[in-house]
């Protein structure tokens, strides 16, 4: 059973076997053979040997929380719980269920998205079905504990939302469009095995990562009855429309959209409708020019919240909190100063504010905006808190991680926020076993910046001793690394690493002219805030400033390919799920909106393209440099990794191509992808003791 951890001794572990030669300097890699889900690869014996620190295969045991809900009377908490199933290589989802002091923790059922019917008799949530895919179902919350299965949907729902009188459960599902082009094709003759059709694609926005093509249909609003039955749709049209959320008198739900003539042409614009439950009819709330998002009514149903900005060609900008009469009429801003998006939006009970989750610096916190946009903080410390639920006796709920505490469901009173986590579902992995130590390190750069980062140490970490450096990259470029627990992190520090992570100029968390510092020159200034943060760690003395290397995913890829282009100071790099030609990156990647990243598109001038491409930078490139990428990439698609690798491999600068099977964007969402990434990564290092220059 999934609830039960099942150990594996050292030596059951599996090794995946690379076979490498090298011919003229350069290195070539074999074809690997077929593995199962556990694995090592070539790990130094004295890494082997630290039994008291985290080590690879834990990760096998690992689980992580999200999503907790607090029932209406407050006194029960669910929450979703994620485990690997070690046989079928991926993450599966259970609901469990205790008290709102932690007692009683127990599973409940397989599922997730989780919500609690207004009277708190029952809860909502999808599942798989036996036959009929993914469904919504019903469950009583009485001893009985009876399940109804509410659907027969031909197509996965999502968004689930009780009705205020909890007849109904709102929802939204993609219905499927054809594009109805015919040909006058001849009759095929007996017995013949034709290939199948052509795809036929007209939109300009027709694939999405990790969902592959969607322009075979439109999201849609959907209820149906909380008894089961046949489910009625609300919306229609050739537009996706967003969640749904119930206005309180239940007659009525509001969500965000751009539902205008076009509107894939249309960057960064939404706006907020309401459509009637009982005639489908639809009505547009706000005109702004630029993006409004995430409706969310009063207890009292005269107002509506909701996030957005103006429109600007700033490639990061940063949302304003917003209150309307539930008419559309009155919109005024009540954020105050505050430089900050908010996220997940709660109406306090009494409807004299709202509490939203903020990102700043590192950290995630609680806050609170009144009416008259007056905005402060309610939780403070260095962690990284998401609530997603309070109480009418003003207890919230939420999970919490810090970079030695994994992400845990946490409940704290909202006059004393103390935060209080009530799980501890990782104690029995971690105990036993050292972590690095995490210390915030802040330095200047060029122009002044003031950059944030955090040096992570191996357990037994002697400051006399000199250590190989990882410099770590996040992606986006617009998001924000923080000072949660990260495995990936504390595994490779068990290995001996120092690893340095930073939020350069462009991450979130610190203003938006802060993440607008690199539009038009990206990557750029972003390169000088990371080697600045590599030179703060080496005055430190205990660098070994021979054995440094660098890697990222996506953006970090991006970054990690322009570094080796323009340093030969690390000895290996590896870039993973990289852009490498923003020329051939804007028309193959998911999201036309890249294309408004630069001042002009690159047929009336490609020089900013060519500027900003690590392609055109690879006669510099001396540093061993390996690619990782997953084969069903549609954000940074595989054809970029390949760009890079055959010049790299012209040139005979050392590489490899790790093309990863099952993974979209990124590399480790498939549990044994998550320790190809990390021990590939290690093994390749291990492969370059020292800089090539300094050989």
């Amino acid at each position: 059973m999934h609830t039960m951890r099942m150990r594996r001794g050292a030596n059951e572990r599996r090794t995946e076997r690379v076979v490498w030669r090298v011919t003229g300097g350069a290195l070539w890699r074999a074809t690997p053979l077929a593995i199962a889900v556990a694995l090592v690869t070539a790990v130094p014996l004295a890494a082997q040997q630290l039994r008291d620190r985290v080590s690879i295969e834990q990760y096998l045991e690992w689980e992580d929380v999200q999503a907790p809900r607090l029932s209406p009377d407050g006194k029960q908490v669910i929450y979703t719980r994620r485990w690997v199933d070690k046989i079928n290589d991926r993450w599966e989802s259970s609901l469990w269920t205790m008290g709102v002091d932690g007692s009683r923790n127990r599973f409940l059922l397989n599922g997730g998205s989780v919500e609690w019917s207004p009277d708190g008799q029952r809860i909502a949530y999808i599942a798989r079905a036996e036959s009929a895919g993914t469904q919504i179902f019903v469950r009583w919350m009485d001893a009985e504990g009876s399940v109804s299965q509410v659907t027969r949907l031909t197509e996965s729902p999502s968004d689930i939302q009780w009705s205020p009188d909890g007849k109904s459960i709102a929802f939204r599902m993609k219905v499927p469009y054809t594009e109805d082009w015919k040909v006058a094709l001849p009759a095929a003759p007996k017995g013949a095995k034709w290939i199948e059709p052509p795809r036929v694609v007209t939109r300009m926005d027709y694939r999405q990562d990790r969902e592959g093509f969607t322009d075979d249909g439109y999201n849609q609003l959907f209820v149906v009855s909380a008894d089961g039955g046949s489910e009625r749709q609300l919306t229609s049209g050739m537009w996706d429309n967003g969640a749904p959320q119930w206005m309180p008198d239940g007659r009525t739900l509001v969500f965000t959209a751009d539902r205008v003539e076009n509107a894939e042409y249309r960057w960064r614009q939404s706006d907020i409708y309401k459509v009637d439950v009982a005639s489908g009819q639809v009505a547009k709330l706000t005109t702004r020019n630029g993006p409004d998002q995430q409706p969310t009514p009063s207890p009292d149903g005269k107002l509506i919240a909701y996030t957005g900005y103006d429109s600007t060609d700033a490639t990061w900008i940063d949302s304003k909190l917003y209150v309307m009469n539930a008419d559309g009429s009155r919109p005024r801003d009540i954020s105050g100063t505050l430089d900050r998006s908010p996220q997940g939006i709660i109406w306090a009970h009494d409807g004299s504010g709202i509490y939203f989750n903020v990102e700043n610096e590192g950290s995630r916190n609680l806050y609170f905006a009144t009416l008259s946009g007056q905005v402060k903080p309610v939780t403070q410390g260095r962690h990284v808190l998401t609530v997603s639920d309070i109480g009418r006796g003003g207890m919230a709920i939420g999970t919490v991680s810090t970079s030695t505490r994994p992400n845990d469901v946490v409940a704290f009173a909202l006059l004393k926020p103390e935060l209080r986590p009530i799980t501890a579902i990782n104690d029995d992995v971690l105990t036993g076993r050292k972590l690095g130590t995490t210390e915030e390190v802040w330095y200047t750069s060029v122009d002044g910046y003031r950059i944030q980062g955090w040096i992570v140490k191996p357990p037994d970490f002697d400051p006399s001793r000199k250590y190989p450096l990882m410099l770590e990259i996040h992606g986006g470029p617009h998001s924000m690394y923080n000072v949660g627990f990260s495995f990936a992190r504390q595994e490779h520090v068990a290995n001996n690493y120092v690893l340095l992570y930073t939020n350069p100029r462009g991450s979130t968390g610190y203003g938006s002219a802060f993440g607008n510092a690199i539009k038009n020159a990206y990557p750029g200034k972003d390169f000088d805030d990371l080697m600045a943060g590599v030179d703060t760690v080496i005055n430190r003395g205990y660098v070994d400033t021979r054995r440094m290397y660098v890697f990222g995913c996506s953006g970090g890829g991006v970054l990690t390919a322009w570094i080796v282009g323009h340093t030969d100071r690390f000895a290996a790099a590896s870039s993973n799920c990289p852009v490498i030609n923003w020329m051939s990156f804007v028309g193959t990647t998911d999201s036309p909106g890249w294309y408004r990243n630069f001042a002009k598109p690159f047929w009336e001038d490609p020089s900013e393209y060519l500027q900003r491409s690590p392609i055109m930078y690879v006669g510099n490139v001396k540093t061993p440099t390996m690619l990782m990428t997953g084969v069903q990439d549609l954000r940074t698609p595989m054809p970029q990794t390949e760009e890079f690798y055959e010049a790299l491999k012209y040139r005979k600068v050392p590489t490899a191509m790790i093309r990863f099977n099952n993974e979209w964007h990124g590399t480790s969402s498939t549990p044994s992808n998550f320790l190809r990434t990390q021990l590939y990564m290690r093994s390749w290092f291990d492969r370059w003791p020292q800089r090539v220059a300094a050989q």
